[in-house]
């Protein structure tokens, strides 16, 4: 064999290496891109409030979230715990919130149009304002077509989100698990959590 027809030989293997690595690149990147895609996006929540308004935000983004197709976990502390009791008995403050409006759910038109800027100071004076205020609000929610707080709960529940409740908090307000829905999927802690936190794509604090 002649010099000439080794050194083309070697130029050959060289060339056809070179296109193979190219190819296998190429592919290796195409298959890296489809797991990404194919893998589900993941959500966690740590729900801090009971009040009644602040009970519909993580129940609606985590009931939207997993019927979207992600992977959703709540995790319940201090006062939010109170949303997974079995019997929900929120409250509604404007203690706080400045920003929040009080309309009233009956009467005329124009008297339903006014929205009432009432302080802080009459608010916290009022016997039973917290009540009468979320009596209004459950009716306002009602004739607007939203649903109850225990029909979201129950829609996260069917759709698969996972419940997470902090021991540490029902030992510290003394509540017994028996207060509590069935369907938890756990009673955990902080370390819990933040296992589940550290590879969601969104965090979420509420």
């Amino acid at each position: 064999m002649s010099l000439a027809s080794g050194n083309e030989n070697t130029t050959h293997l060289e060339t056809e290496s070179k296109r193979f690595n190219q190819l296998f690149d190429a592919r290796f990147a195409e298959k890296i891109t489809e797991l990404k895609s194919a893998e589900a996006a993941s959500l966690s929540i740590m729900v801090t409030k009971g009040t009644l308004d602040w009970a519909y935000p993580p129940f609606i983004i985590a009931s939207t979230a997993s019927a979207l197709g992600w992977n959703v976990t709540l995790f319940f502390t201090f006062y939010g715990l109170n949303l997974l009791k079995k019997r929900l008995d929120l409250k509604l403050s404007g203690l706080g919130n400045p920003a929040m409006p009080m309309k009233m759910p009956y009467g005329p038109a124009w008297l339903r149009e006014i929205e009432w800027n009432i302080p802080n100071l009459v608010m916290a004076n009022i016997p039973g304002f917290e009540t009468f205020s979320a009596s209004m609000m459950r009716k306002t929610l009602s004739e607007k077509g939203v649903a109850p707080v225990s029909e979201l709960r129950q829609l996260c529940i069917e759709e698969g989100v996972k419940l997470i409740a902090c021991q540490m908090t029902a030992d510290l307000f003394g509540w017994p698990k028996s207060a509590f829905i069935d369907e938890i999927s756990e009673w955990a802690g902080a370390a819990t959590y933040l296992s589940v936190a550290q590879n969601n794509r969104v965090n979420l604090y509420m």
